[in-house]
Parts: C-alpha cells; sequence; structure tokens
C-alpha cells in the first residue's frame, strides 16, 4: 500500500525550489551558484544534520529508479534550471542508501554465521569501501572520460560535475544493491549448493543487477544535454553478458565467491 502510493505521487518539492517559482529563476541561480569546493564543504555539513534532509523525496528517487528511472533525471534537470547545479545538494539519499547497506549486512551476517565482531567489519567494508570508496573511483573515472571525449564540441563552458558523475553511481548501485544484497538474500542458501539451477538463478541476477547499472549510468549522462556518444556506455553489456554465458559453461557462481569474500574480509 505504502509503495503504491508513492508510486502514484509527483515528486516533493524542497522549500528552496519552490522559493524560486515566486521569483526571477535566474535570479535564483545567480543567488546559489557556487564553487565545485563551496558545493562540496554545504553537502558534508548537512551530512549529519537529518533534519534538515529531504528523505521523502529520497525515497520518491529510490522507488522510481525502479519504475521510471528516466523521470529521477527529469528532476536533475530541474535542479540545474532552479540551483545551477546537476548534482545533489542534500545527502539524504546517500544516508538511506547506507542506512539499506547496514540492513544487508545484517542480513549476511546472520545467513554466513559472522560473529559481531565480524559484523561491524562487514558494515564498514560495505558502506565506505563497496560503496563509497569504489565510487569516488568509478566517478572520477566517468568525470574524466566524459569531460576529455564526449562534451560537444565546442564546449561553451559546459562540463560534467564530479558530485554528478557521484550521483549517478549512488544511482545506480542502489537497484544493484537490492537485488544482490537483499533480494538474492533469501535465496542464498539454494544458490550456494551445488545446483546447477542454483548457479543459473544467482548468476541472473548478477546479470539483471550488473547490466541494469550500466543502464542507469547510461540514462545519468544522456541526461547530459551537452555530452556526445552516450550510447556507447552501453557497450560493457556485451561484455558482461559474454561473462555470464561463460560463467554457465564454467559453472562459477558468482554468489557464493561473494560470500567467501564477506566471510575472508571480516576473518
Amino acid at each position: 500500500m505504502i509503495m503504491s502510493n508513492y508510486a502514484k505521487m509527483s515528486p516533493p518539492s524542497s522549500p528552496t525550489s519552490s522559493s524560486f517559482s515566486n521569483g526571477d529563476p535566474a535570479q535564483g541561480k545567480q543567488e546559489t551558484r557556487l564553487s565545485a569546493t563551496a558545493k562540496r564543504q554545504k553537502y558534508l555539513r548537512r551530512i549529519l544534520k537529518f533534519k534538515q534532509m529531504d528523505f521523502e523525496y529520497a525515497i520518491w528517487q529510490m522507488i522510481y529508479l525502479f519504475i521510471s528511472p528516466q523521470k529521477v533525471y527529469r528532476n536533475f534537470q530541474y535542479r540545474k534550471y532552479t540551483k545551477d547545479q546537476w548534482a545533489r545538494d542534500d545527502p539524504a539519499f546517500l544516508v538511506l542508501l547506507s542506512f539499506w547497506l547496514v540492513v544487508s549486512s545484517i542480513g549476511f551476517s546472520f545467513t554466513l554465521g559472522i560473529h559481531f565482531s565480524g559484523f561491524l567489519k562487514l558494515i564498514l567494508w560495505v558502506v565506505f569501501v563497496d560503496c563509497i570508496g569504489v565510487g569516488l573511483f568509478i566517478a572520477t573515472i566517468f568525470w574524466f572520460l566524459t569531460n576529455k571525449y564526449m562534451i560537444q564540441a565546442p564546449p561553451r563552458g559546459q562540463d560534467v560535475e564530479w558530485g554528478y558523475a557521484f550521483d549517478v553511481h549512488l544511482n545506480a548501485f542502489f537497484p544493484l544493491l537490492m537485488i544482490l544484497h537483499l533480494f538474492q538474500l533469501a535465496f542464498l542458501s539454494w544458490i550456494n549448493e551445488d545446483s546447477y539451477f542454483g548457479l543459473l538463478f544467482g548468476n541472473t541476477l548478477w546479470l539483471v543487477a550488473l547490466t541494469y547499472y550500466i543502464y542507469i549510468t547510461f540514462l545519468g549522462y544522456s541526461a547530459l544535454p551537452y555530452l556526445k556518444n552516450t550510447r556507447n556506455l552501453l557497450f560493457p553489456c556485451i561484455a558482461i553478458l559474454l561473462v555470464y554465458v561463460l560463467s554457465l559453461i564454467l559453472q562459477w557462481n558468482f554468489s557464493k565467491g561473494l560470500c567467501h569474500f564477506y566471510k575472508f574480509r571480516v576473518m
């Protein structure tokens, strides 16, 4: 019932964006134009101020990343129009994502029989390394590649914000997390058995999750009107499909490998 209500609702509007509708949008953009350093400092200052975060809007985005991810990026375009920046200025999405990482870590710890101290180590690994650390690395790569090779000529002063590249990663990471860390948990015992159908089901989940990650990433950069050749971002799907087929032939169980990796981490 709650999910259906969110699916029907339109994105909640923030007080900042609504205030621009009462005045001149150009003036609003001028007032909120900040340097990259100032934007980053503002974002980090708010990361522990939960009362200032718009969790309702963040939940709406998470739901629509499954239902209609294009609508999520249309709201990024609206932020560019009202606040003159593509990247989020509210860390609510990252905080909620961290919450789901903690929940999934509890499930993995229970399923794998990991002790309490190991559970705490696992949380630190999945939040600060798997999500944020890997996200910083991936965002930096995409930020460099898009600005170096995909900006339409002449560039006219437009570039891809590093913060937006990180937001694209977070958007793509959330469905992957839901599929591989939460949905898969209910079937993990069967997947880890020496059963070909379990292997087929588990590896298919990996195929779906990784392909959807690439698709959400593609949508994110396609939303920027000054980028060209964004369809090239879909090419990794071919490599993922080939690895998937090879894994079924050679019986590589990705989920079992993930479980062994998590146990090795917390030893």
